[in-house]
């Protein structure tokens, strides 16, 4: 079974490599550090599973995964992350993603690699948990709703669906993180919704 790992963190890199080397059916073909690598180490190795990061200085494994889906459309993509953020499972899941796993539980990531090669997708339990609340999202918008957003507002709205964080949408559009906050508010309101979360999700079933 053929790897390939993209996280920003050598000493989780160099971790996770020693960890599933150790099993013999297991081999780290390439190590990545930025989801802006992953497509051309896919191509160049076409590997069984790769093995990615979320959040990543330049881009995210979110994006990354969608890249290699988009011209990989079997390529089997496994997030390994320490965030459990509903936005970020919706998105993952939403991609088509053959698993979730936090990376605090190591002894789970070689039984989950094995267990996609076979054909299942493979969620923490924590996650599994919660995905049939992230899915009870309340949505009594209409779709045409979008069409009373600001062309700003849709903007976040946007990156909300792409697992960003308030600072990161702060940082990308280059407003202030103040007004994110107060662009979300307004979108909650005008949506009739109650989280962030649920703008999120929102956006993600109805794009």
């Amino acid at each position: 079974m053929k790897i390939i790992i993209i996280d920003d963190d050598p000493l989780v890199s160099s971790a996770l490599r020693t960890i599933l080397e150790s099993d013999p059916v297991i081999s780290v073909a390439a190590v990545g550090r930025d989801g802006s690598e992953a497509l051309a180490l896919y191509r160049t190795h076409r590997p069984d599973i790769l093995l990615l990061d979320i959040r990543m200085k330049n881009v995210s494994g979110l994006a990354a995964g969608e890249a290699v889906l988009g011209e990989f459309p079997d390529a089997r993509i496994l997030f390994l992350t320490t965030f459990s953020d509903d936005e970020y499972i919706i998105r993952a899941l939403r991609i088509g993603a053959r698993g979730y796993l936090l990376k605090q539980d190591f002894d789970s990531i070689a039984p989950a690699l094995k267990a996609v090669m076979t054909g299942q997708s493979v969620f923490g339990e924590d996650i599994v948990s919660r995905i049939p609340l992230m899915e009870k999202t309340q949505e009594k918008p209409d779709p045409d709703s979008f069409s009373g957003l600001t062309e700003k507002e849709l903007d976040i709205l946007k990156l909300l669906g792409d697992g960003m964080s308030n600072k990161e949408i702060s940082e990308k559009l280059f407003i202030g993180e103040g007004t994110v906050r107060n662009l979300v508010s307004a979108m909650l309101d005008k949506l009739d919704l109650k989280s962030r979360t649920q703008l999120a999700v929102y956006y993600l079933k109805h794009s």
